[in-house]
């Protein structure tokens, strides 16, 4: 159901509309933790750490993705709070053929250039055969990422955070039988992990692209819809370029850290590698809410509705403030149980960085997730610039101590240390460009 997210009380309507995004993103890191939990429990340390080594590398592809996803949600948000249904279509439809060219280019520059990509890492012999093979399965299910993204991006500038709960609900649970079915009954190891990813992203995929279509043609127009607009294009890809680039520069990062932690060793890798899902998880799903908190201004931004921005970002907060309390309680007092499930034939060097990992992260994510709140913000007003700069700071100063710490610690401490220390200083450069961006908004 569409919903408009211009009336009604703010954190009710807010609250109503990200919790479902919450949930669903939830669903969605599933397909990233299965994987990594049976590789871990049915395959061993290696393909734990091959499978966490290609992650940092689908990273990319899913910035592109997510760039694409939020270029046309926040377009269509805004047209659909200024009630220009018309526009509206032509803008999906605009995003729809030109991801298609974006996803064929990645797809040829995927398959040319993962094997490179895996040695800048410094990724262990003992596991790049199966970390390129993972990739090699993984990048031809790009299609699937890219409409999958872009049709949630359209159900939640619609106001329905609902339905892509429901599709990832049920792929995402299918993904974890199906990883089980693969890799335990037909022995298919690294490979039946990447294919159970592959067929459930794209039934899932499908199904959702075909309701969207649904949805778009009971929104009643008259007269004929551009199916392709130029002058569109340039908008979403104002918004999505900027998101493309930061998502993609915080791959990249995220790529030099690994390279990093790769020189510690086969087990600090595997640690690290099952740490980060539990840890990306939280970010994600902060991310998540983020974007919902973006749809929500985008909608009252086309309405004129400037009070209710303010009062989504209070709203946001305190919502994901709620979130973070027990994922701190879980990580802090229950690590060492989460992180045994990817873990059976892993060593105790493994067990032992995982837990740093979490024990240093947690609980700076009261810190984090004002940051993520305040980026929606600026994201959803279109305010491109500001959300780079904040997004960099953070970016930048995570990957060069994470180098320094480590050389200086002589230990990957160094670098859980740097998570910290760039999410404080990044949510005060995000918190100045909110302020200083709707001063003026706020008095008016």
């Amino acid at each position: 159901m569409n919903k408009d997210l211009t009336v009604g009380n703010t954190r009710k309507v807010l609250w109503a509309f990200c919790l479902p995004m919450f949930s669903s993103i939830v669903f969605q890191q599933l397909y990233n933790i299965a994987d990594s939990l049976v590789a871990g429990k049915f395959i061993g340390e290696n393909a734990l750490a091959a499978v966490g080594n290609s992650y940092n590398i689908t990273l990319i592809f899913i910035a592109f993705a997510f760039g694409c996803n939020i270029g046309c949600s926040i377009v269509v948000s805004q047209l659909f709070g200024a009630k220009d249904y018309k526009t509206m279509k032509s803008a999906v439809y605009t995003t729809l053929i030109a991801s298609s060219v974006l996803c064929m280019i990645l797809i040829a520059a995927g398959l040319f250039s993962c094997n490179t990509l895996l040695r800048l890492m410094k990724t262990q012999e003992e596991i790049m055969a199966d970390s390129s093979l993972y990739l090699n399965i993984y990048i031809w299910g790009l299609p699937f990422l890219f409409y999958y993204n872009i049709a949630t991006g359209i159900f939640s500038a619609l106001g329905d955070s609902r339905t892509p709960f429901l599709f990832l609900a049920a792929s995402s649970t299918a993904n974890i039988l199906i990883d089980i079915l693969f890799v335990k009954s037909f022995s298919m190891g690294i490979s039946g992990v990447a294919w159970a990813t592959f067929l459930c992203q794209g039934a899932s995929c499908i199904l959702s692209i075909v309701l969207v279509l649904k949805r778009l043609s009971l929104i009643k127009t008259t007269g004929t819809i551009q199916i392709f607009s130029w002058f569109l294009l340039k908008k979403i890809a104002a918004i999505a370029i900027p998101s493309i680039l930061q998502q993609s520069f915080i791959s990249v990062g995220n790529m030099m850290i690994q390279g990093c932690i790769n020189s510690f060793g086969v087990s600090v890798a595997a640690g690290y590698s099952a740490a980060v899902k539990l840890n990306n998880l939280v970010i994600t799903s902060f991310t998540t809410i983020g974007n919902g908190i973006s749809n929500f201004t985008a909608q009252n931004l086309g309405a004129n509705k400037f009070g209710r921005i303010k009062e989504g970002f209070l709203a946001g907060l305190k919502l994901v403030w709620c979130l973070c309390v027990p994922f701190c309680i879980l990580y802090i007092g229950f690590g060492k149980y989460l992180l045994l499930l990817f873990m059976e034939q892993s060593s105790a060097t493994a067990l032992m960085t995982g837990r740093q990992f979490l024990w240093i992260l947690s609980p700076f994510y009261f810190v984090v997730s004002v940051k993520l709140t305040a980026d929606g913000i600026l994201r959803g007003e279109g305010a491109m610039r500001q959300f780079m700069a904040a997004t960099f700071t953070d970016l930048i100063l995570r990957v060069v101590l994470s180098f320094v710490l480590s050389a200086w610690t002589k230990s990957s401490i160094g670098i859980w240390c740097s998570w910290p220390i760039g999410w404080s200083i990044g949510m005060v450069v995000s918190l100045f460009f909110y302020y200083s961006h709707n001063r003026a908004k706020f008095k008016g």
